[in-house]
Order: C-alpha cells, then structure tokens, then sequence
C-alpha cells in the first residue's frame, strides 16, 4: 500500500484521485482496498472544507415549498402578511421575522434550522401555544415594558421572548398564571394576552429588585400579618409595608394593570420559589391596598408555600362575594384570612359598628383594632354593600403616590 499523506491542495487532491482511479476495482480485504476507503474519506473531507453544502437562504427554501406544492405569492399572506409583505420578503428587501418564521415552519415544513440559518435551531416553546401579535404591544411599549420600535407586530415574538427572559426564561413562560375555574377571582372578560404580559412584567419588575434578604417558607403566618396590618396607622404605611416585606425576602411591586386586565392584584412565585406581591392600584385607595395587600399575602400563605401545584393568583376583588365560588375556596379561605388579620375577630364582632356605621364608631374600632380608619370604613362599605357610605375615611389618591411607578 502506498504511503498517504494529507489532503491539503488541489494538487493533492488531484494525486489522491488518480490513485482512486487505479485501485477502484481493488478486491475486499486487500491492502488497496483498505487504501481506497482511507483516500475516498480524505478527498470527502478535503471537498467539505473547500466547498462547505451550507443551508439554502430562507426565501430559496420558501420559493422550493411553493414551487413543490403549486403556491403563489398570495398563498403565502396568512404567514407573512399582506401583498406587500410578501413581495418583500421574496424579493430580499424585508427580512423574515420570528413570527413569520414560526408560521413558514408550521405550516409548510421548512425547517427551523433553515429558516434562522443556525445548525440544530428550534423555535422557542414558549410559544407553541401563543400568537405573539395578540399581546397589546402598544400599551406594553407606552409603558416601557418593551422597547417602542415601529414594527412592533413584526417584532412581537422577540420583543414577548425579551420580556419572558427578564421574567424568569423559559419556567415561567410555560407556567400556568391562571386557571379559570370557580376556585379563581377573575372577570371573564379578562384578556388571557394582557393577562400574561402584567404578570411577567411584574416578575420582571421583581427580578431587577430582589430584597437582599431570602425568603423562608411559613414566614407570612397570621402574626406576620398582624404586624403588617399595623403599620397602616401611619400615613406612609404602603411604604413602610413594602421595606417591611423586603426584610423577609417578599418583593412589593406595583404595576399599572393594562385594559381587559380587570386586576386588582397577584402573588406570584419566582423561578427560586420567592414569592412576590404585584398590585395594580386601579382604586388608589387605602383600604384598597391593604386589604389585596393582605388577601395576595394570604394566598403565599394557605396556598404557594406548601409546594403545591399552584404557582400564581390572579385577582379581581370586585367579584368578591359575588363569584360563583364552589364550596370553601380557596379565595373564600384567602378572605377570611386578610379580614381576620387586618381587624381580629374579637374585635369586628364586639364593635356592632354595622349597626351604628358614623364616624366615631370608624374611629373607635380603628383604635381598638390598631389599625388606619380606612380599613374599617372599607370593611363597612363591603358589608353593607353601599360604596358610598364613610367615602371620607377610604383616603382617596393617598397610595399611588407611595409608588412612583405605579
């Protein structure tokens, strides 16, 4: 056998396929055989690095599917878009965006890989699931959650996956945010999109402020809440009870809620486990955050600490008490829970207030139970159902303030 060397230059290439030439019939076993075999790799090798196969271009796949398959440029507009969309596209003056990508892929079958031009690419699954254009992105822009480019819906799917990373990544985009069920507080008129968007914007929120302190599960328990509840007295209680969350690892977060939201506030889980408030603070009243403040900490509480199924609580509190709630849910567990801690029991039923609801008997129980009048006025007015009972004592306009994002 001769001796083989490297195949490094077409001169060698071409000395390497003369003996192929003359060896090609060489019988099995042989020495030449054995030549042969070693030759034809190193000539296929040599050819691969001179002249790589490559991926075709996006659109020569796409001009290949509607060659194979008898589609013209109109075919393609559920995909791409409009006529001139498309006509773009084929021509090389528009680029294919994620979104479009995803649709080519679905429904013609060209491969992902092909389609972003990486070797072993795969569209996120993140939105196997999800159309990325139906997030209200123009709302989602004005209010900075993503960047305000002029070709938001071209975008969505990356501009939506850029928001899920700073949420979280990949476990918090599959995970369910809500179920609709009559265990849960919410509108059935809320949009699952707008929905999604507020939640990951309040876990991105939260990831970009983590407390220093972590968070022990069975922390929030009714005397934790107690000594939440007291802190209300002061006029700067909103604050003080977000510093005061912060020392046990609870982040506090207010996020403008979005139209067809219908949300007055959340407790979520992190990717760690940390469990984290969002408040949308649509009533900018007193008793409006301290009593979803209280019921979002109840559900951490009675329902994400104790390493369940459940992940997120989403609330409407407008629905409470007139939801069709099954039995004991767990919103019906989660208000007991807040009203016992904002105003103890002992307390509530002893005062009679319901049957005398005037200012002094607001300012009397106040006292007694410790806690800002606003809480009880809201505790009446509920009770009662007239909202426009004791409206002085609510303190309108005094939270918002507290959080300048909100």
């Amino acid at each position: 056998m001769a001796a083989i060397k490297p195949i490094r230059t077409e001169g060698d290439l071409e000395q390497a396929l003369e003996r192929i030439d003359r060896i090609f019939d060489a019988e099995e076993g042989t020495p030449e055989s054995n030549e042969l075999d070693v030759l034809t790799d190193l000539v296929e090798l040599y050819e691969d690095r001179r002249d790589p196969i490559g991926f075709p271009t996006p659109v020569a796949a796409i001009e290949f599917r509607m060659e194979q398959a008898g589609l013209t440029n109109r075919d393609l507009m559920p995909f791409i878009g409009g006529r001139s969309k498309v006509s773009e596209v084929l021509s090389g003056k528009r680029a294919i965006t994620m979104s479009m990508a995803r649709a080519l892929h679905r429904h013609l079958g060209i491969p992902a890989e092909v389609l972003i031009q990486e070797p072993g690419a795969r569209f996120d699954p993140a939105f196997d699931d999800l159309e990325p254009e139906r997030f209200p992105l123009k709302a989602m822009a004005k209010a900075g959650w993503i960047p305000n480019v002029s070709d938001l819906k071209d975008r969505a799917e990356e501009l939506i996956g850029g928001l899920i990373e700073r949420a979280g990544g990949q476990r918090v985009a599959t995970a369910p945010l809500y179920r609709k069920n009559d265990q849960r507080r919410m509108n059935a008129k809320t949009d699952e999109y707008a929905l999604r968007a507020w939640c990951w914007q309040v876990m991105a929120t939260a990831q970009g402020h983590l407390p220093d302190a972590d968070y022990e599960p069975g922390t929030v328990n009714p005397e934790f809440l107690r000594c939440l509840a007291e802190l209300s007295t002061s006029g700067d209680g909103p604050g003080r009870a977000r510093d005061f969350l912060a020392q046990s690892g609870i982040g506090l977060h207010a996020v403008r809620h979005l139209q067809r939201t219908h949300l007055d506030g959340a407790a979520v889980l992190l990717v760690d486990g940390r469990p984290v408030i969002g408040l949308t603070l649509r009533y900018d009243r007193i008793d409006n955050f301290w009593y979803t403040l209280m019921h979002e900490l109840a559900h951490v509480s009675l329902h994400l600490d104790n390493g369940g199924e459940d992940t997120a609580f989403v609330d409407d509190h407008s629905l409470r008490g007139v939801e069709a709630a099954a039995g004991d849910s767990k919103e019906a567990q989660a208000d007991r829970l807040a009203e016992d801690a904002l105003i103890p029991p002992g307390i509530w039923n002893d005062g009679a207030i319901l049957d005398r609801p005037n200012a002094m008997a607001v300012l009397d129980l106040a006292a007694e139970a410790k806690v800002h009048p606003a809480i009880v006025a809201g505790r009446v007015r509920y009770e009662l159902v007239n909202y426009r009972l004791l409206s002085q004592f609510v303190g309108t306009g005094q939270v918002r303030r507290q959080f300048k994002a909100a």
